[in-house]
């Protein structure tokens, strides 16, 4: 990767991305093959409400990386919740399909919602030693999404992590990255301000990244939009920089969010952030957050204000959840 102009990075981050920073196209199936041994490899698609989207993604990776390339050995759709025929259509595209809340049942809350607590019941429903995780959202999706996580990890037992970078187009926009708007208005100012050895992830609020069972389990996950970061802080903390690494995927295209469903992201994401300047003692807190984000609304007698809550609850990490425990006994 280049860099070009302004400020130099830091010399451990510009050793890092020269390092740790590939292009899918450098990973292909079958070498990943002969690579794989005897480890198991899971695709994780977290879902709600993604009928049009999921069917396709599912068949494409069992045709190329199950049947055409015996790659992936377990192919699994989390339903969170769903509305629409989203289950259905997973299951008739060939996937294992689990509803999120049939998951750890007895640990079953109101407050845990969200694509993080989608990712942390996977970790229970699955048996892989590497599990990847795709949105099902993707639209002109490439099972070179799945083959270029898993090629760093395959190829070299040091890594532990491995997180998606592309262009994000938004539609109507002139700009290659203008669909990454939290990305660089909220996560990217917080990473370089607090945690700057990541300020080489170009997308580190990615939803497509890939681990190592036995790293994972270890770490907690925010239950909503804050799992991303907190993920990526957690596990530089618990393995460090050079245990992490990106994948150039090309270009992705999904369907976007409003504008207020941005903030609220962003509100999340801010509070996953607060947590760990907390907790490593990067802070010295003098008050509790508040987790009420306040939105206008135009109605007919002008602005009316609309008040949400963008707390964030978290799981533990699941290697310390006893039922999960007992399974590995």
């Amino acid at each position: 990767m280049r860099r070009t102009g302004g400020e130099r990075v830091l010399p451990e981050v510009e050793a890092w991305l020269a390092r740790r920073t590939s292009s899918a196209a450098d990973w292909p199936a079958r070498a990943l093959l002969s690579a794989k041994g005897d480890s198991r490899i899971s695709v994780v698609l977290p879902a709600r409400n993604e009928a049009e989207t999921v069917g396709e993604i599912v068949a494409a990776v069992r045709r190329e990386l199950v049947e055409a390339v015996p790659l992936v050995d377990e192919l699994v759709v989390i339903d969170s919740r769903s509305a629409d025929d989203t289950a259905v259509r997973a299951l008739r595209a060939g996937a294992k399909v689990f509803a999120q809340d049939e998951i750890l049942p007895e640990l079953h809350d109101p407050r845990y919602d969200g694509k993080g607590e989608v990712l942390w019941k996977s970790l229970a429903v699955t048996t892989g030693d590497l599990v990847v995780f795709v949105d099902a959202d993707l639209r002109e999706f490439r099972t070179s999404f799945v083959t270029g996580l898993l090629g760093p990890l395959l190829a070299d037992p040091s890594v532990a992590y491995v997180k998606a970078c592309y262009d994000r187009p938004l539609l109507g926009a002139a700009e290659p990255n203008a669909g990454g708007r939290v990305t660089e208005l909220v996560a990217r100012p917080l990473l370089n301000l607090h945690w700057p050895l990541l300020a080489g992830f170009v997308q580190p609020l990615a939803g497509e990244y890939a681990g190592r069972r036995a790293v994972l389990e270890r770490v907690p996950f925010v239950t909503g939009y804050g799992v991303e970061l907190g993920l990526l802080i957690d596990l530089l903390d618990q393995v460090g920089l050079d245990a992490l690494a990106q994948v150039d995927l090309g270009r992705r295209i999904h369907s976007h969010q409003s504008t207020e469903a941005l903030g609220r992201m962003a509100g999340q994401i801010m509070h996953t952030a607060w947590a760990r300047l907390e907790r490593q003692d990067r802070i010295i807190p003098l008050h509790e957050p508040s987790s009420r984000l306040v939105q206008f609304e135009r109605g007919h007698a002008g602005h009316r204000a609309v008040t949400r809550d963008v707390a964030v609850a978290e799981r533990p990490p699941m290697a310390t959840v006893p039922q999960y425990a007992s399974r590995l006994r």
